[in-house]
């Protein structure tokens, strides 16, 4: 039995499952449909493989020695998540709309897309891998191959929970679609996007 491979994914699992962007955007777009979150779910997953293909490559590096490009990723991926809560938040305040478009999609656009980007313009994730996955090199053994399976491990383990999220606010559909029920978790998600983006857009301006 591997130790080291068992912890990690301990910790990775945590890290999948932490309330976050990801976990919001997944619920958000559940509550329009299992279909949308699913979607929204593996764009999700796309993003972490992105990362952590990054992170193998050691392309990940130049983020933390160019503080300027992680600062700019930074701020793209904190616009991006304030868009999608402001526009959740402004669609509350017509009366008769729905946080969804007349394609039946959460936030105007593709919930793969929206998954995929969400968690790609995350700045903190590849520097995260990237100073995480070393640590469960064992020395002396090929780093390549054991640094690859860590990253299936991540993958794999984001491909299983956000689904899982989907199809739970899904199973719970009836009641979260309530309209007091739905405009409430409308709220909640909406606020909670816009707290995120917002502090993902001011911390690179106080440093």
């Amino acid at each position: 039995m591997d130790a080291q491979l068992i912890a990690f994914t301990g910790v990775a699992a945590g890290m999948v499952a932490m309330p976050g962007a990801d976990f919001t955007v997944v619920v958000r777009n559940a509550l329009v449909s299992r279909r949308a979150g699913v979607a929204c779910a593996l764009g999700i997953a796309g993003g972490l493989l992105l990362h952590t293909a990054l992170a193998v490559a050691g392309v990940a590096a130049v983020l933390t020695a160019v503080p300027a490009l992680f600062r700019t990723l930074q701020l793209l991926g904190g616009a991006y998540v304030l868009y999608l809560g402001l526009r959740t938040l402004v669609s509350l305040g017509r009366p008769g709309e729905s946080t969804t478009d007349d394609t039946g999609t959460a936030g105007g656009t593709s919930p793969l897309r929206q998954g995929f980007v969400t968690n790609a313009l995350n700045p903190k994730a590849p520097i995260t891998f990237l100073s995480l996955l070393p640590q469960f090199v064992p020395a002396g053994s090929p780093a390549m191959p054991r640094t690859l399976l860590l990253a299936l491990i991540v993958v794999v383990l984001a491909l299983v929970w956000f689904p899982a999220v989907a199809l739970l606010v899904d199973r719970l559909g009836r009641w979260l679609r309530r309209p007091r029920a739905a405009r409430a978790v409308a709220g909640l998600t909406g606020g909670a996007l816009t707290v995120l983006g917002l502090v993902l857009l001011l911390e690179p301006l106080a440093g």
